[in-house]
C-alpha cells in the first residue's frame, strides 16, 4: 500500500470532491499536505478540559504507563499529574463549538446523515491510543503541533486481550508520515493506524456513521412494530392428541416460518424510519429552552436576524415530511423554506420576513424555538 504524500487536492471544491469520491472514498488512504491552509487556531488545552469536565460531553483520558494502558471516562477535570504519556479525547465537539461544527460541515460532499461527529485529541509528547482500526471512514486533521502516523492495510485485525482499549495484537506498518498543522490524512474503514504526538499536539478527527444492517433492522422492527400486519393467528392444529405437551414441535416452528417470512413493508415505512433514526440526537444530548416569547415577537425578531439550527439539532426531509431531532412533521406550506433550512442550517432574515405569524409554518418554527432546537440568528 502506498499513499502519495505530495498530492495536492482541494477536497472541498466540486472537482476535488468528485475526484476523491471516485478514487479514494472507502477504497484507499489519502494524505493531503496543506489541505486546510485556512484552519483556524486549534482549541486550547483549557477549552478542551472545560468541555471534558461537563457531564453531557463524552470524554476519555488515555494514558500509557510502564505496566500498560489506563482508560478514564469523563467527566474529566484535570490532566494527570504523574509523568506519563497521555491523550485527552473529546467526542462531539461540533455539538458545542460553532467553529468545529462549521469545519465538520465542510465535509458535506456526502450527506449530513453520514456525518457522525468531530472529535478533538490533545496529546502530550509521545501520547497516543495505540495501534487500532476503525469501522468507519475518518479524516485526521492536524490542528496544532505534529503527530506521526503509521498505517497498514493488514488483514490481521485481532485485538490484544485484557486491555481497556481496542489495541491490535500485531501491527505491521506499511507507511509513515509526520503531519504538520493543516495536513490531513483520510483513512477508509479497517485500515490499521497509530498516531503518536511529537511534542504537544492537537488533532481533529471527522468520523462518519456506519451502522450495521443488523442494527438498522432491529431498530426498524422496533420502530415500525405497530404498523406490521401479518394475517392469521397461531393456533394448535388439533388434528391428533398431543403426547408431549411441553415440546416445541416441528409443527409450531413450521407455522412460524411460513407466516413470519410473509413480513413485508413499504418503502414509505423505510423512509419514515430513516428520517427518525438519523435525526435522533445522541443519548447525552439535551436542549436548553430559551426565555419564552410570543409568536409575534419571535417572527419579528426572525425577520430582522434570521434563524439558525442549534448545533445539536439534526434536521432532514423527504417529500413533504420534515424530520427533526427524532420527530416528524408533515408540511403543508413553506416546504421550500424548511428544505433550505435543513440544507444550509440557517434561514435568512428575508425568508423569515415572509412568515405569516398566524400560519402553520410560523407556529412550527416557534414551537421548535421554544424547545431549544433552533435559535434567532445574530
Amino acid at each position: 500500500m502506498s499513499v502519495t504524500p505530495s498530492l495536492q487536492l482541494d477536497l472541498f471544491s466540486g472537482h476535488g470532491a468528485r475526484h476523491f469520491l471516485r478514487h479514494y472514498w472507502q477504497k484507499k488512504p489519502l494524505l493531503i499536505r496543506g489541505a486546510l491552509p485556512d484552519l483556524a487556531p486549534a482549541l486550547s488545552r483549557v477549552e478542551l478540559f472545560d468541555l471534558a469536565a461537563r457531564d453531557d460531553v463524552e470524554a476519555r483520558l488515555v494514558s500509557e504507563v510502564s505496566d500498560g494502558w489506563t482508560l478514564t471516562h469523563g467527566p474529566i477535570e484535570r490532566a494527570p499529574t504523574a509523568r506519563k504519556r497521555w491523550t485527552l479525547l473529546v467526542q462531539g465537539v461540533n455539538l458545542y463549538n460553532s467553529r468545529m461544527d462549521a469545519l465538520m460541515r465542510r465535509f458535506a460532499f456526502v450527506p449530513f446523515h453520514s456525518l457522525d461527529d468531530l472529535m478533538v485529541s490533545y496529546a502530550v509528547d509521545g501520547g497516543g491510543v495505540g495501534p487500532h482500526f476503525d469501522s468507519y471512514d475518518v479524516f485526521l486533521i492536524q490542528a496544532a503541533g505534529q503527530r506521526r502516523w503509521r498505517i497498514s492495510a493488514q488483514s490481521d485485525l485481532a485485538l490484544e486481550p485484557g486491555l481497556p482499549l481496542k489495541i491490535l495484537s500485531s501491527f505491521r506498518p506499511d507507511d509513515e508520515w509526520l503531519l504538520e498543522p493543516g495536513d490531513m490524512l483520510y483513512l477508509p474503514p479497517h485500515i490499521a493506524h497509530e498516531g503518536v504526538a511529537v511534542g504537544e499536539c492537537v488533532t481533529y478527527s471527522v468520523g462518519f456513521r456506519a451502522p450495521t444492517f443488523s442494527e438498522l433492522a432491529r431498530e426498524f422492527l422496533f420502530t415500525a412494530g405497530d404498523r406490521i400486519e401479518i394475517p392469521g393467528r397461531l393456533v394448535a392444529s388439533g388434528r391428533q392428541r398431543c403426547k408431549r405437551p411441553a415440546q416445541i414441535d416441528d409443527e409450531l416452528v413450521g407455522s412460524l416460518s411460513r407466516h413470519l417470512t410473509k413480513l413485508r413493508f413499504k418503502s414509505a415505512d423505510l423512509a419514515h424510519f430513516a428520517g427518525l433514526y438519523f435525526s435522533e440526537p445522541k443519548s447525552q444530548v439535551y436542549f436548553s429552552a430559551p426565555r419564552r416569547i410570543s409568536r409575534a415577537v419571535f417572527c419579528a425578531r426572525a425577520a430582522r436576524r434570521g434563524l439558525v439550527l442549534d448545533l445539536k439539532t439534526q434536521m432532514y426531509y423527504r417529500g413533504r415530511t420534515v424530520f427533526i431531532n427524532g420527530e416528524s412533521e408533515a408540511v403543508s406550506g413553506g416546504l421550500g423554506a424548511l428544505r433550505k433550512f435543513a440544507d444550509q442550517r440557517a434561514l435568512s432574515a428575508a425568508a423569515c420576513a415572509r412568515l405569516d405569524p398566524e400560519g402553520r409554518l410560523a407556529q412550527t418554527l416557534h414551537q421548535w424555538y421554544l424547545l431549544g432546537w433552533i435559535s434567532i440568528g445574530g
